[in-house]
């Protein structure tokens, strides 16, 4: 093999080589949100977006660009997205068609107008997880009153039961947007997400705070200045300015201070 053989060899070598994208990935997003403000401009004031979205193309481009990121087109975007409560949420067909176009599958199998039972598994999985929604536990959590129950109750409660079932097998799927739609629109106490307490999380914790006493310290704190053994804290000085004020005074001159910020 010649000299000029080698170097052709080379070539070829670095050539089959995967090389990195000509752009950032931040870059195309960039160039598509510049693309997206557009189009949300065009379709603002149309009958093409939902309600929620109605006349800010601000909030079209958000939507537009969720989408974008979940693998959706800007128009079918624009009709599974909404803004409740000032949060962006997935229609529930939009959600759950999503997670079954990445093979991950969501079935059905019972649904009434006081059950609904909804299986699903993950792409690989052998075994599914299951859900149920019944009325009284919308009933429990005071989604009752609200109109879209009285008047489809069916529907809400497969909704309901979609969005916990799409968390449950595909959260990655569906990234920053977890929430359908009618969950949020009948979230309760002006919640629009359940938040989860210490309790749940560990509820083998004790359950009752450990008491202290007023300088902050347990009854069974060895430097707890009561207690006889450990190190004796000396009072803290008095102000060496000699300067004293009333509670009053210090919320007023912290006020001003906060105002001049």
């Amino acid at each position: 093999m010649t000299e000029i053989d080698i170097h052709r060899q080379q070539d070829s070598e670095i050539a089959a080589v995967p090389q990195p994208p000509a752009e950032h990935e931040l870059v195309r997003w960039a160039h598509a949100a510049r693309q997206a403000k557009g189009i949300a401009e065009s379709l603002a004031n149309t009958s093409f977006v939902p309600r929620s979205l109605s006349g800010n193309p601000h909030n079209i481009i958000g939507a537009i660009l969720a989408g974008y990121e979940m693998g959706l087109q800007p128009m079918a975007a624009l009709r599974s997205i909404d803004i409740i409560q000032g949060t962006p949420a997935l229609r529930a067909h939009a959600m759950r068609g999503l997670v079954q176009s990445k093979g991950h599958q969501v079935q059905l199998t019972e649904s009434t107008e006081v059950l609904c039972v909804m299986r699903g598994r993950r792409k690989g999985d052998e075994e599914w997880q299951e859900v149920v929604w019944t009325i009284e536990r919308a009933q429990q959590l005071g989604l009752l009153a609200k109109d879209q129950w009285k008047k489809q109750p069916t529907a809400m409660l497969v909704a309901r039961a979609t969005g916990e079932i799409c968390r449950l097998i595909a959260s990655d799927v569906l990234h920053a947007m977890p929430y359908a739609r009618e969950e949020l629109e009948t979230g309760t106490s002006g919640e629009a997400v359940p938040r989860v307490t210490v309790r749940e999380l560990a509820p083998e914790a004790p359950q009752q705070q450990e008491q202290r006493d007023e300088g902050g310290f347990a009854a069974d704190d060895p430097w707890n200045p009561k207690n006889s053994v450990g190190v004796q804290v000396e009072p803290a000085p008095a102000d060496p300015w000699g300067v004293e004020t009333t509670p009053d005074e210090d919320a007023a001159a912290l006020a001003e201070y906060e105002a001049q910020s």
